[in-house]
């Protein structure tokens, strides 16, 4: 049935439809999860291998080695990355899009379980786990004390916090930050081993048998069936000092003879701090399919809890918080929608001078948004920046369909009288152009849908919110606006002679049609001009335009890499981190800053996954993230710049880069710490090094950049060991014995003997590991002189069997497809991403072509950035495409939909012009607005082609229905185009929280609306004249049955056929007949006329 004549009949069940949909977007805004992307579905996997003591060269050629020659058997694999470190690998493998990515984690697994098949005995599983934007963290749970050491605090973090953290719904939740995993530790004395002429491997031998892991067994007593334990394992840690190194006949050496024993932590290898003081803290990550603002709020409900069970001197807090960068953009599009309405609404009341018409097309807006919330519920959608931005874009378009519905309809009402009869003869003239004009609008969207990778999944969020809404209103203005406009419009005052009283408006109408007669006699002019004009403009402004990924936004926070100098140690790297953070309160004020947290030096082996999170490749290297008070109205893009110059100029040894620190950069980013990272990899790592400082020399010319520097530690200090085989054989010794006695002394033996303690009272067991001290072990001398068993019991040091000597080597090495790799990063800096990539393009041609064997990939957010905007530029061009198909298919004329889509180069340069003014890149919102009004664009000039080719076969002159249309439509496109651009001034003014992100979008649609307006009402008209001018009246349609066809021969059953000449010249007769219109003014020499006609 007509939707028209349905909603006219049956208007209480409209009324009941529109409830009952409002009511349906309550419950799916309380049932929708609130995210800040959508879901990504990035297909990336992480690998994460600890192996403690092993040195970046082993854990690359004795782990990752192998992993990656796996990992290449993976279906659908793109590539794989890795880092290794002491200690430590991450490998990152990369699926083409569309991969099935649980097939592929499951394969993962399989070959990880093979890999492992081939390497060194006493490693442990890695962990496996997919990325998504969700694996940025949300925030941070901080844990800090006065009293308690940070080992204390991380244990209390670690297995009293995280397990109520992590039952919480949606959460994920990594070990703690900043402290080392609880140990018994067994600290021997270097000058008592070598006074008893022990070494530490002797000791470890002993821990070994004296303190074992025995199985408890049962005996029967009668009815009884006891368990026996055996105290092979102690229960009090000093129990540990009993046990016996050289029992026999001899004077017996005990444990306590040559050590001590301590309940304290494994060797620190790296600190957290919170506002510069050692602390402890959670990342607050949430699953993929979780809600971020409900993971923030359950952790926030959670934390009288987490108190509660906590020692009264610790502190547990929430800071960070990210769920702002998703709660005040839903804020800003309330009060953008608000704004957005009010001004649409002054529209209409200027041009109808009729509040009740107002209130008719006002309220069609909310309504049009509960239809979107419900479509994207029904979808699976959530509401993140992307569908919210595709809702407060709606907002400025939703009008579209109302207010050319409700014009008509006082179009109509000035001819009929009858305002239920114009009211279903207004909104049925519209109803296919509406629907021609809703469809251009949803073709423009089409090709997000063949997008690929991140690009699809940002924008068909995006695109399914405004073709939801979009929907909505259409139905709404077919249904709703009928009803509402029956119940409350009213007739119009006339003047004494019955005819509706003349207007300014009307005034300037007749002014307008007879310019369009004078345009017309000049139409052969006019197009070149147009397009030549146009394509000036494009070519002109659009190459000044800057390029990026997504807008600049001041999230009041930022983020800092600092590296001393290769090696330092971490207590050194703190200091300097926290004279970095002096500097920060000097440069912004001490009450500026509102918590900072940082990380200094490696990750733990023991907590590999949070290596994922925050990466560190040594001492050296730290973390900080700054966050200012918003009423200190920081700018933070200054206060990098004098950060910058400061810390460069007091501590030039120090190398720093801002990385970022809002969660939308971070995401954005896709990974890299940079926006430009140049990877040189090859087989030959001499070759790769030094083709890498050529391209190094030539990106330091480059003005942009800045922080320029690798990526990883090349020259890392080391004290190397040179085991003298002969030397050794000679004194009895095994190459096996020295190497365990030095980890003994380096590092610690859970590494090559585990031994454990359960403690009684929690039911936790822990390592005990012996070390020698890290504060005795301060020179190469303390290394030579420790003891090493001889089967003969002689007294022998490392210095009678090994050569002792400082050397140095890469901390970190890194690799592409199994061929290592160097990577330089750096920071922009007073340029766009789009100018600097082309600077980096041609330092690398500057650089020369790289050796035989090397390759130079540009990477950071340039790639990202070329791939989205060349998928959108394909999207701009299937747009037009599809538009032109979808309007052919209406008109059944190619001429019409030609001459429809020209308004395109307007909308181009148009949008050019309003970036260019308001110093706007081009980006993700800025090109999407572009798309959008090309749309709104087509939507406009729909009205004027339809309504001028109606004139013509009616029998007008091509040239005499083009003014009649531009007439009969000046009204309904002045006041759509208007209300639009009203509509989205507050969204193009960033005017709410975070309206930043959003508001280049507002400003293309803004630009391209403007000039597609002007080119609509100047330019179509002639353009319309020049491609219509000869053609022909008769239908397309070759049905021998249809009378419009020009092969029509009557009906089925006739005796007789009739010509289809004589039939097509029959009705070009009666149109003409009909037709009212009196060309008067075409030419611009006379007054418009009065007549019905013209209203």
């Amino acid at each position: 049935m007509n939707p028209i004549a349905f909603a006219m009949r049956r208007p209480l069940t409209v009324m009941v439809a529109v409830v009952a949909v409002a009511l349906g977007s309550v419950l799916a805004v309380l049932r929708m999860p609130i995210d800040i992307f959508p879901r990504l579905n990035l297909p990336v996997v992480y690998v994460c291998q600890p192996y403690g003591g092993m040195d970046p060269a082993q854990m690359e050629g004795l782990l990752t080695n192998y992993y990656e020659y796996h990992f290449l058997y993976i279906s659908g694999i793109h590539h794989v990355e890795s880092k290794n470190v002491q200690g430590m690998a991450i490998m990152k493998l990369f699926f083409h899009p569309g991969t099935n990515m649980a097939q592929a984690m499951a394969e993962t697994i399989g070959y990880v379980t093979r890999s492992r098949a081939f390497m060194p005995p006493g490693t442990i599983s890695p962990f496996i786990t997919r990325f998504d934007a969700g694996s940025v963290p949300v925030g941070y749970l901080v844990l800090s004390s006065e009293t308690k050491t940070v080992g204390e605090i991380q244990d209390q973090a670690l297995f009293q916090v995280r397990p109520m953290f992590a039952s919480l719904p949606g959460v994920s939740a990594p070990p703690p930050f900043g402290g080392s995993s609880r140990s018994v530790v067994v600290r021997l004395d270097p000058d008592r081993l070598r006074s008893y002429r022990m070494s530490p491997d002797e000791v470890i031998r002993a821990l070994t048998s004296g303190n074992i892991i025995s199985p408890s067994g049962t005996i029967r007593i009668d009815d009884e069936m006891p368990i026996v334990p055996v105290n092979s394992l102690v229960e009090n840690i000093d129990e540990l000092l009993d046990i016996p190194i050289r029992p026999g006949a001899q004077p017996t050496v005990y444990l306590r003879d040559v050590a001590t024993v301590e309940d304290a932590t494994d060797i620190p290898v790296g600190y957290a701090l919170v506002n510069g003081r050692r602390a402890v803290y959670i990342l607050v990550t949430k699953r993929a399919d979780a809600s971020t603002l409900a993971v923030v709020n359950n952790v926030k409900e959670a934390l009288p809890s987490m108190r509660a069970v906590l020692p009264e001197d610790i502190d547990v807090s929430f800071e960070f918080d990210q769920s702002p960068t998703v709660t005040r953009p839903m804020e800003s599009l309330v009060v953008e929608g608000a704004l957005g309405a009010c001004l649409i609404g002054l529209m209409v009341l200027v041009f109808l001078r009729d509040w009740r018409s107002v209130i008719v097309v006002v309220l069609n807006i909310p309504f049009a948004l509960c239809g979107a919330l419900v479509g994207l519920w029904l979808t699976g959608q959530t509401l993140n920046l992307m569908t919210l931005g595709g809702l407060a874009l709606a907002v400025g378009i939703l009008v579209d369909e109302s207010t050319v519905a409700i014009e008509n309809i006082h179009s109509k009402m000035e001819r009929t009288g009858s305002i239920a009869l114009a009211v279903r003869q207004g909104t049925q003239d519209t109803a296919i152009p509406r629907l021609l004009a809703m469809l251009c609008i949803l073709a423009v969207f089409i090709p997000s849908f063949f997008m690929q990778g991140a690009a699809q999944a940002l924008f068909v969020p995006l695109s399914l919110a405004v073709g939801f809404a979009m929907i909505s209103s259409y139905l709404l203005s077919s249904t709703f606006v009928p009803v509402l406009a029956t119940w409350l419009l009213r007739q119009h005052h006339q003047e004494g002679n019955g005819q509706p009283r003349r207007t300014l408006f009307d005034r300037f109408r007749d002014g307008y049609t007879a310019a369009t007669g004078g345009i017309l006699r000049l139409r052969w002019v006019v197009l070149p001009v147009y397009l030549v004009g146009a394509g000036l403009v494009i070519f002109a402004v659009g190459r000044g335009l800057g390029l990026e990924i997504f807008p600049r936004v001041d999230a009041g926070r930022f983020q800092l890499r600092i590296k001393a100098p290769t090696g330092t140690r971490i207590e050194q790297t703190e200091q300097v981190v926290r004279d970095v953070l002096a500097a920060v309160r000097e440069e912004t004020g001490e009450d500026a800053v509102a918590i900072s947290v940082g990380y200094v030096g490696l990750i733990p082996s023991a907590y590999p996954v949070n290596a994922i999170y925050q990466w560190t490749g040594g001492p050296e290297e730290a973390i900080v993230r700054v966050a200012t008070n918003e009423e200190a109205e920081v700018d933070i893009g200054e206060l990098k710049g004098r950060l910058r110059e400061r810390l460069n100029a007091e501590m030039p040894e120090v190398r720093f880069s801002f990385e970022p620190a809002d969660i939308v950069s971070e995401v954005m980013s896709f990974g890299s710490p940079t926006p430009v990272e140049v990877a040189v990899s090859g087989s030959d790592f001499a070759a790769v090094r030094a083709h890498a400082e050529q391209v190094r020399a030539e990106l330091a010319e480059v003005p942009s950049l800045r922080d320029l520097q690798y990526a990883q530690a090349l020259d890392y200090p080391t004290v190397r060991v040179e085991i003298d085989r002969e030397r050794a054989g000679l004194a009895g010794v095994t190459v096996e014995e020295v190497a365990r006695s030095l980890v003994a002394a380096t590092s610690s033996s859970r590494f090559v003997v585990p031994n454990y303690w359960p403690d009684p009272k929690t039911g936790i067991g822990y390592q005990v590991q012996v070390e020698i001290p890290y504060q005795v072990m301060d020179s190469v001398e303390d290394i030579e002189t420790i003891p090493i068993e001889t089967a003969a019991g002689q007294p022998l040091l490392l210095r009678d069997v090994a050569e002792v000597h400082h050397d140095t080597m890469p901390g970190e090495y890194d690799r592409y497809n199994m061929k290592r790799m160097l990577t330089l990063t750096a920071n922009v800096v007073g340029e766009d991403l789009g100018t600097v990539a082309g600077q980096v393009d041609r330092a690398l041609e500057r650089a020369g072509e790289p050796p035989r064997g090397i390759m130079v990939d540009v990477r950071g957010q340039i790639a990202p950035l070329r791939e989205i905007l060349n998928g959108l530029s394909v999207g701009l061009i299937m747009s037009v495409v599809v538009i032109l198909l979808l309007l052919t298919a209406n008109f059944q004329s190619i001429r019409l939909a030609l001459v429809s889509v020209a308004t395109t180069p307007a909308v181009i340069a148009g949008v050019a012009i309003a970036l260019a003014l308001t110093g706007t890149t081009v980006n993700l919102q800025s090109f999407m607005g572009s798309i959008m009004g090309l749309g709104v664009a087509v939507a406009n000039a729909i009205l004027l082609v339809t309504f001028a080719e109606r004139s013509r076969l009616a029998g007008a002159s091509a040239r005499e229905a083009a003014v009649r249309a531009a007439h009969d439509r000046l009204r309904p496109i002045l006041m759509t185009s208007l209300a639009m651009i009203a509509g989205m001034v507050p969204m193009a003014l960033g005017l709410g929280e975070g309206g930043e992100q959003t508001a280049p979008l507002g400003r293309a649609v803004i630009g391209g609306l403007a000039a597609s307006t002007l080119t609509t009402l100047l330019v179509l008209p002639s353009i319309f004249a020049i491609v219509q001018g000869g053609a022909d009246r008769r239908s397309a349609s070759i049905d021998p049955f249809d009378p419009e066809s020009t092969r029509f021969v009557g009906e089925p059953g006739d005796e007789q056929p009739i010509l289809a000449d004589e039939l097509a010249a029959d009705r070009i007769r009666r149109r003409t007949d009909e037709a009212e219109w009196r060309p008067e003014f075409i030419d611009g020499q006379q007054e418009v006329s009065d007549d019905d006609s013209l209203a």
